[in-house]
């Protein structure tokens, strides 16, 4: 059986019934299995996970996409996480008997079905870029570039939609595309000094001469008055989650500051996690039970 992956992100992580409504949207869909959501009220986040044939996953994204589009206007969002649009960034990951090559044809109707039929600018990213520097997502987006900075540069040729117009509304701009398999991970430091944040991200992303394939950011946590560092992990076999983890440690003592707690965002591999387990049992002769746990979602 045909199996694609879709996780997309919608800048709502505070009002729980608005997220439920755009949930509702995406698995009104016949065939859709909804594997996990995430709300983070200091991103003003949320964070789907859902499996389907690939028949249907456009229709399913869709109707989320548009759901968004009713329910969050950007010109009054705020929060922590660098965002574009209401529906932020939604990319399609092959699982089962799906190629990558399939999940770049559901990215390209998507957006030009999100772009013709809602109004909506989509770039599109990951594989389905038709822009070399829009294969990275934080070439498009970042911390200093994001949906007010769009609005305004939207029209220069540099940042013309590839479908959609030239021009955002309270919806903002979608980042539609195909990937493998990320990993999302966040590592809570017991500090509130953002400068040591920076000098911890900087130290584990790529671009900086940290790891190939790590991604980085330092955010501050106004609810539990802390530093985060939140990481993207584009390739868990050559860059696994424990070696990401143990480089926060490190770096976080060379400044005198402890890990308070780790996280991990939406749906992880196993293997990934069979990964980590096997390193703190042979480091600390930890058991099964305090380092694995699975937990299965109906």
């Amino acid at each position: 059986m045909k199996l694609v992956e879709c996780v997309p992100n919608f800048s709502e992580g505070r009002d729980a019934d608005k997220v439920q409504k755009i949930v509702d949207a995406i698995k009104s869909v016949n065939g859709v299995k909804i594997l996990d959501m995430e709300m983070d009220a200091n991103h003003n986040r949320s964070v789907v996970t859902f499996t389907c044939s690939p028949d249907v996953a456009v229709e399913a994204a869709f109707l989320g996409i548009q759901r968004a589009s009713e329910l969050i206007d950007m010109n009054s969002h705020s929060g922590e996480h660098p965002r574009f649009g209401a529906s932020d960034v939604i990319p399609f990951i092959p699982v089962t008997d799906v190629s990558l090559k399939e999940c770049i044809d559901l990215a390209v109707k998507l957006g030009e079905k999100v772009g013709k039929e809602l109004g909506i600018p989509v770039f599109l990213y990951g594989e389905a870029a038709r822009v070399d520097w829009r294969k990275s997502l934080e070439n498009i987006r970042s911390k200093t570039f994001q949906f007010e900075q769009i609005k305004e540069s939207i029209s220069q040729e540099k940042y013309i939609p590839d479908f959609g117009p030239s021009k955002v509304g309270s919806a903002g701009v979608s980042i539609i595309g195909a990937r493998d398999f990320l990993i999302a991970f966040n590592v809570n430091l017991r500090t509130d000094d953002m400068e040591t944040g920076k000098k911890i991200a900087k130290a584990l992303r790529a671009k900086d001469g940290g790891f190939t394939f790590v991604k980085a950011l330092a955010f501050f946590l106004d609810d539990k008055k802390c530093v985060q560092i939140s990481m993207n992990l584009t390739n868990f076999r050559k860059t696994p989650i424990h070696r990401a983890y143990e480089l926060v440690k490190m770096e976080a003592a060379s400044y005198g500051v402890d890990v308070m707690e780790s996280e991990l965002i939406g749906l992880i591999p196993m293997d990934a996690m069979a990964d980590a387990m096997k390193f703190y049992m042979r480091m600390h002769g930890f058991s099964t039970e305090q380092v694995f746990e699975k937990k299965v979602w109906k």
